[in-house]
């Protein structure tokens, strides 16, 4: 395989893990922990799993001989930077407890692994993919783990290969799959353990002991990039708004962090939005104001950042998704059979009233887009809504009218983006690169201290890798009920924008001095060579945190 010089020189990187991992470790045991909601119904669902204690690492001074130990791992769900570190410490780890121990990868995610598809990932394939962005070693797939067949089907391959843990590299439905299988095999004696780690470039898994998901840190720096060069042609031409939709579906910490990176003329934040009950023409005011206010200084040009599921926060349109959701769920087959220049007004008979009036109101594309298949988890598929021209044409409108009424005298012309894939698998960054790599070694420790269903933590992000603190905390804690395809299930709640937090905070604080003044940034491209002012920080959304947290 022919390489870059890039990727030549990233792979000599060495990345730092925690001292505490440098040696032998101890499980240290905290207090017992219970789910952040719904408590006796998770208790119930995880007899074996429920109120476990956290676990902390420290030195050994006297540790045992390790035995081999043969481990699976699966990459789960949409691609993050940094899962190849992951695979690659979870591998330096099992060979540290003992040479012979061997790790098997199941191929395209959780689908390989009922299908019994994988291979062994040795030295040499390892060493290919060390630092490398993407999910390539072994490849991710979207295939849930939730039927006793398909548990009973990967437990044949693991008792094949004598696996005795598997690791699932995933976000938190990929999580909260982990933790199911990990009760199953707990309550059958399957002797399996079962860890998971935290990936999502959306940030939204997170919480007082997972500090940040893998790939965030990476993600946000390429679209800042990318933001900060869209920015600067801006300013150089002076003639376009560009309106850029950026991931992030159930949260907005993507377009937050993006935010702070490049100080945009506006950011929408979804959870704002929905907390202030906002409307579609609220927003598209909001916008069509700054773009009026900036005219009226002779800047005719600026930048809009939207996150990806602002449809999905917009309360009205939120209740109609909702409707729309079940409405699809329980009539799939017939909704399928007809035919397309008839869907619209198929749905609009079928919706509570209100919802039927959003639903006409809509552009036709949009509304078309509402009615695409659903994703796995029986969610629209909102990376399909093109949100950005949406609100582009529509602020157009607004602005026609304000003209009309002599409230506008500027020229509006409108660029799109969205930028999505661009992401997912670049290079990871010496922070993800680190990060990644502590919590494959820190799985593997889990591994020797025998617990299942637990996630792989590493914290203390904002100081320097070396003094990391790694653990372990039980999945189950993160857990909450929520409604999928119409029932209550166990999920891991998602973490969103708060809006006291302190990087909203802080956003809040400038964004009106960033409307109407051009204060742009331009962040440039990653650096993984040079002072660790340049190449070693964290994600601002971490440092504020922190700064919060310690003040």
């Amino acid at each position: 395989m022919k390489k870059s010089a890039l990727q030549k020189a990233r792979a000599t990187y060495q990345p730092k893990l925690p001292i505490v991992l440098t040696g032998a470790v101890k499980a240290v045991e905290g207090k017992a922990t219970q789910s952040v909601a719904d408590q006796e119904e998770i208790k119930a669902l995880f007899p074996n799993t429920y109120g476990l204690p956290e676990i902390q690492f420290e030195k050994d001074n006297n540790p045992g001989k390790g035995s081999p130990i043969n481990v699976g791992v699966i990459l789960s769900g949409g691609q993050a930077p940094g899962g190849h570190n992951v695979i690659s410490g979870l591998f330096d780890g099992i060979k540290k407890i003992h040479r012979d121990s061997r790790l098997f990868g199941f191929l395209m995610g959780p689908g390989g692994f009922v299908d019994h598809q994988y291979k062994e990932l040795t030295s040499d394939i390892i060493d290919e993919y060390r630092n490398t962005g993407g999910f390539d070693i072994i490849g991710s797939g979207r295939t849930k783990l939730e039927t006793q067949a398909q548990f009973d089907k990967g437990l044949e391959i693991l008792k094949e290969l004598n696996i005795k843990a598997l690791v699932i590299i995933g976000g938190d439905d990929s999580n909260t799959n982990a933790a199911i299988l990990a009760e199953y095999y707990k309550s059958i004696n399957a002797g399996v353990q079962v860890i998971g780690c935290p990936k999502t470039i959306d940030g939204d898994l997170k919480n007082e002991v997972i500090e940040t998901s893998f790939g965030f840190d990476t993600a946000t720096k390429v679209y800042s990039e990318v933001i900060g060069n869209i920015q600067r042609d801006c300013n150089s031409s002076k003639k376009y708004w560009h309106f850029i939709k950026l991931m992030g579906r159930s949260a907005s910490h993507i377009a937050l962090e993006c935010a702070l990176q490049c100080q945009p003329n506006v950011c929408i934040i979804s959870e704002e939005v929905e907390a202030k009950k906002q409307t579609l023409n609220d927003i598209v005011n909001y916008i069509a104001d700054i773009v009026a206010a900036r005219a009226a200084k002779g800047m005719n040009f600026g930048s809009v950042l939207i996150p990806e599921g602002l449809i999905e926060f917009i309360p009205a349109m939120k209740a109609l998704i909702a409707e729309l959701n079940d409405l699809m769920a329980q009539n799939a087959e017939e909704f399928a059979s007809v035919d397309k220049a008839n869907q619209i007004s198929w749905i609009v008979d079928r919706l509570s009233a209100e919802n039927s009036a959003i639903f006409a109101s809509l552009p036709e594309g949009v509304a078309h887009q509402l009615c695409l298949d659903r994703d796995p988890h029986g969610n629209v598929q909102v990376s399909l809504i093109e949100t950005e021209k949406l609100l582009g044409h529509m602020v157009a409108r607004r602005l026609d009218q304000l003209k009309s009424e002599g409230r506008y005298v500027g020229k509006f012309a409108s660029m799109f983006h969205f930028f999505g894939y661009e992401g997912r698998c670049a290079d990871p960054s010496n922070f993800d690169a680190d990060y990644c790599y502590a919590l494959g070694f820190n799985a593997a420790c889990l591994i020797r201290s025998g617990v299942t269903g637990y996630m792989s933590s590493v914290r203390g992000l904002t100081k320097p890798s070396v003094q990391w603190i790694s653990g372990g905390i039980p999945i189950t804690m993160m857990m909450n009920m929520e409604r999928r395809h119409g029932m209550m299930k166990p999920v891991i709640q998602k973490a969103l924008v708060t809006l006291d937090g302190a990087p909203f905070q802080k956003f809040a604080a400038m964004r009106d001095s960033w409307a109407l003044n051009t204060s742009f940034i331009y962040p440039g491209p990653i650096q993984y060579f040079g002072p660790a002012e340049v190449c070693d920080q964290p994600s601002l959304t971490l440092q504020y945190e922190y700064q919060k947290h310690h003040s």
